[in-house]
């Protein structure tokens, strides 16, 4: 497994690219990415792209100007686009609403998508709708969700090779 994160560029001919989309709000989510991750770290061709950017900057302004804004989101955009899965985990006590727009614009996708969003999302009826109406399996908790993607990701790559034994 590598983990690829912001700003880095990447060019991934084959092998599994995983986004992991949700909630990321700093001090409140928690860092759900790294679990996930963890979980893939001896699983050869599989790529995470993680956009929980370790050098964060809240002061760049919410704008197109904004090169490292702009960054930041092209990033994340042409993650999504180049992602075999998405997954999203909408945290209880959070809002994300960047991953509410995500999975609005993947929803009704060819793309495989998971779903996990506990009680305490403020939107999780809105979710559990969506999920619904696009046939999008949902999750209620987050190991549930990571125990099924470790159990498929092998299955959707066509492979039995895919954990190293060394």
């Amino acid at each position: 497994m590598v983990e690829i994160k912001p700003p880095s560029t990447y060019a991934l001919k084959g092998g599994y690219k995983i986004f992991l989309a949700g909630s990321i709000e700093m001090g409140v989510a928690e860092e759900w990415q790294t679990k996930v991750a963890q979980v893939f770290k001896d699983i050869r061709d599989v790529f995470i792209l993680n956009p929980r950017r370790d050098a964060w900057d809240s002061g760049w302004r919410q704008s197109i100007d904004d090169p490292a804004f702009m960054e930041q989101v092209t990033w994340e955009l042409s993650s999504l686009e180049n992602a075999d899965l998405i997954l999203y985990y909408f945290a209880p006590g959070t809002q994300s609403p960047i991953s509410l727009l995500e999975l609005g614009l993947y929803a009704n996708t060819s793309k495989m998508i998971m779903v996990c969003c506990p009680e305490g999302f403020w939107r999780k009826g809105n979710v559990d709708v969506v999920c619904d109406r696009y046939s999008i399996p949902t999750y209620e908790n987050l190991d549930y969700m990571i125990n099924d993607v470790v159990k498929y990701v092998p299955i959707w790559m066509g492979s039995s090779k895919l954990v190293d034994s060394e």
